[in-house]
């Protein structure tokens, strides 16, 4: 099966494998937590008026949302080191870019998964609009997305290194 890029999403080993016990859980312990507790909602009698049951089916609506989310974000998970440092951008980068030209209004950020999202640096998806419009550029490019009103922006790509942790 072929992918695009676009639905590629880079992870280190670790994330893989913290995502992957996550799915493991939700899938498994998780799941049979939550139904023991709507069952004991149940039993608590007339479910129209019993809180505890909605909130026990909501929980179990977003375990299962988050199951869905993490199974497709690893069946197009490539795994590994990062990119090599090519001078193009791609996911698993830290990448500085310039904002209309401006070269003293930067922002670097790493493209990747919001799932690999660390508090060290800002992380943009490639799906995103930012994400999409500097992927596969070389530095020194310019680089066009659109804002949420409908305007396009540009950006220049100044940097992009593999990310390193």
């Amino acid at each position: 099966m072929t992918q695009t890029s676009e639905n590629v999403t880079w992870l280190t080993q670790e994330a893989y494998n913290q995502l992957r016990a996550e799915l493991e859980y939700l899938s498994g312990p998780a799941r049979t937590e939550i139904a023991a507790k709507i069952a004991a909602a149940r039993e608590e009698g007339d479910l129209r008026e019993n809180g505890g049951y909605h909130a026990a089916k909501e929980e179990q609506g977003k375990q299962e949302l988050r199951v869905r989310q993490l199974t497709q974000l690893l069946e197009h998970a490539k795994v590994g080191e990062a990119p090599a440092e090519s001078g193009v951008v791609a996911p698993g980068m830290v990448v500085t870019i310039a904002f209309d030209g401006d070269e003293d209004d930067t922002l670097a950020f790493l493209l990747a998964s919001r799932e690999y999202a660390s508090s060290d640096i800002e992380t943009y998806s490639p799906q995103s609009p930012l994400g999409s419009g500097v992927n596969g550029k070389k530095v020194g490019e310019d680089a066009q997305y659109e804002l949420p009103n409908g305007k396009k922006a540009s950006v220049k790509i100044l940097d992009a290194k593999p990310y390193s942790g």
